[in-house]
């Protein structure tokens, strides 16, 4: 423990020198850009460690991976993007010497906008660089696949292959098979056909494929086997959105043993189920009061048991096991002001990696020796950003108009008092997601620009429970959209914000709810931000016909489309009377870009003041460096216009 409060001492101290004067205006690339550091993953025998790099040159901008050796500190870069032509998504180590790299790019078939992806390997020692399935392996397709990353096994005990889920392949091609993929040289052996509307496969710890998910229009099963081939049985079905769903997580050593997700007194749980059991008994293993559990297990290959589960940005691991617990307590009586979570270990479990952050800070990583006694950081996710400069957040609890409570989180700028502001009202997207008390880079921009911040997490969001969730179905535009308007006015009431200087900016659903914030309130704001947002959801659910989900789309979103249409800002256009920004990137693959297209020569009509921007070559998720700054630099300057 010496050694590691030595490190931490050292590293306190270089932190201090970078820190900056209070109150001070920080460039808006230290918030806009992607993050130095990201997707830090470490090989299974803990000597190196791989990580996604922002790459910014005169000449080049972008992301490049950074392959470092932890005992020579000696770094190689052997893959880079420019975030257009493709985006890295993820990495993982198949073995000691191959990485395994996780790519989308967009693409369109049949006149269908999609998102394709693909996995590329690099050797270390051969320092060579492959498409991990070989034309030779293509050649047994009917089709090129569309997503070629669906990893349903690592084959722990075999570097030399692994298992994947994929389309294309033997008499039923639409739906998925499993291949075990050669590392060295991509060639493919069939290993699980494919069977009527079975989506995805679960293998156990002795790497049979033992379980099946099944989805028809929104009707779920969850079947089981023996392994490849074998006689199939039906151990749950359930409709989607419904309370009595059960998911598959993984199996424990025993092969009999699976982990499964469902609800606990209305929350999200993790269970084990034993499969002789022929009633299916649940006994629960982890749940949380009043919150769900998400993520994915984590396996101790040395202990060979489950020992907790993985969730967050950064995969943080959260235990469940006495002895991992311990651990997780070392780290935070180590590091008292950060939340820690460990996101890896080594094989042997004596090396691993740990992720720390709060709201003000953005994000650091540690590497951890167990045997050296050493805790030593070895990256920064957004480095220009110190602590000391950064604003508090305050998580606050409001009551909508119908008397349900409404988590949400107030960020203010450092060192002004917490009255008349000017007000970003910041709704996320999803809506089926959430957001938190921890770093986020928009808030923190605006905040460093001198507005306060409202986020919530309105009725629909994630991570409340099954009828928090349930309540936002088919709901846009209702009491969803009346949660927002509720947190804004109660914002105004406790003298938090400026009434006559509100913003609404949101992206995604979030830009739905901004366009629609100025559409049906007009006293309310004084001005929307829309970043790649809905606008009309009668396209949006039609757009979705000729994708797997459709029905899917429909019972979440609706298929009245004469009411979404009415619920669309779109629609509401002519009842906009203040200034609206429109941000869009032209290759989103998840809201189109007619939403905003369609938007903005409706609001240039009716002589609306509008202002709209399209990202060449841009997707959903501002992940180009570029697209990114210069959405923050037409906001900054959009809101220096009409707030200030």
């Amino acid at each position: 423990m010496k050694r590691i409060l030595t490190s931490l001492t050292a590293f306190v101290m270089l932190f201090a020198n970078i820190a900056v004067a209070k109150n001070q205006l920080l460039p808006l690339e230290a918030f806009a850009s992607i993050p130095d550091v990201s997707h830090v993953t470490m090989s299974p025998n803990g000597k190196l460690i791989a990580s996604l790099v922002r790459l910014n040159t005169d000449k080049q901008q972008g992301a490049i991976i950074n392959i470092l050796d932890i005992d020579t500190r000696e770094s190689i870069f052997p893959v880079q993007t420019d975030n257009e032509k493709f985006v890295i998504l993820s990495m993982s180590w198949a073995s000691d010497d191959l990485l395994l790299v996780e790519a989308k790019f967009p693409a369109v078939r049949y006149g269908t906008p999609t998102t394709e992806t693909r996995i590329i390997t690099y050797s270390v020692s051969k320092k060579k660089i492959s498409n991990l399935l070989s034309r030779f392996g293509l050649k047994k397709f009917k089709w090129m696949p569309q997503i070629q990353s669906n990893i349903i096994d690592y084959l722990p005990n075999d570097e030399k292959h692994i298992l994947l889920g994929i389309n294309g392949l033997g008499n039923k091609p639409q739906y998925e098979s499993v291949i075990q993929v050669n590392l060295n040289n991509g060639n493919v052996r069939f290993k699980q056909p494919a069977e009527n509307n079975i989506t995805d496969w679960v293998t156990d710890r002795q790497n049979r494929i033992r379980v099946g998910i099944y989805r028809k229009d929104t009707q779920y099963r969850i079947y089981e086997q023996a392994d490849a081939h074998k006689d199939r049985r039906i151990l749950w079905e359930f409709e989607a959105f419904e309370e009595d769903q059960v998911w598959p997580m993984g199996f424990a050593e025993d092969k009999d043993i699976l982990y499964v997700q469902a609800y606990h007194e209305g929350y999200e749980a993790i269970f084990k189920v034993n499969l002789q059991d022929p009633k299916l008994t649940k006994e629960l293993v982890f749940s949380k009061e009043f919150s769900d559990v998400n993520g994915s297990l984590i396996y101790s290959k040395l202990k060979k048991k489950v020992i907790g589960i993985d969730d967050g940005d950064e995969s943080e691991y959260t235990f469940w096991d006495k002895e991992y617990i311990g651990l997780a307590n070392g780290l935070n009586k180590a590091l008292p002001d950060y939340r820690n979570y460990i996101t890896q270990f080594s094989e042997n479990e004596r090396r691993y990696i740990v992720y720390s952050t709060n709201a003000k800070e953005a994000g650091i990583y540690f590497f951890g020796d167990r045997d050296a006694g050493q805790l030593l950081p070895i990256a920064y996710r957004y480095k220009q950003l110190s602590p000391d400069v950064l604003a508090d957040t305050e998580t606050l609890t409001y009551q909508a108009r119908d008397g349900l409570g409404i988590q949400a989180f107030l960020t203010t700028p450092k060192g002004q008092e917490a009255k008349n502001l000017p007000t970003i009202i910041f709704p996320h997207g999803g809506p089926i997601s959430y957001d938190s008390n921890s770093f986020d880079y928009w808030t923190q921009f605006f905040a460093n620009r001198g507005y306060a911040v409202l986020r919530m997490n309105f009725r629909g969001s994630a991570g409340y429970g099954y009828d928090f969730m349930k309540a936002g179905l088919k709901n846009w535009g209702l009491d969803m959209q009346n949660d927002v308007e509720d947190g804004t006015r109660w914002l105004i009431e406790r003298g938090t914000a400026d009434p006559n200087k509100i913003c609404i900016v949101g992206a995604s659903y979030g830009g739905y709810a901004a366009l629609m914030g100025v559409a049906t309130t007009q006293d309310l704001y004084q001005c929307a931000v829309s970043v790649a947002g809905v606008t009309d959801i009668k396209y949006l659910v039609k757009s979705s016909r000729r994708y797997t989900n459709f029905e899917i789309v429909k019972k979440q979103i609706g298929d009245d489309y004469d009411a979404l249409y009415e619920r669309s800002p779109l629609s509401k256009a002519k009842d906009i009377n203040v200034p609206v920004l429109l941000i869009h990137g032209d290759k989103d693959r998840v809201v189109r870009v007619q939403h905003s297209e369609d938007m903005f020569d409706e609001l240039e009509d009716l002589n609306k003041p509008v202002e709209y921007i399209e990202l060449e070559n841009g997707d959903h998720y501002l992940s180009n460096n570029k697209h990114r700054i210069n959405t923050f630099m037409a906001i900054e300057a959009f809101l220096q216009k009409n707030l200030l």
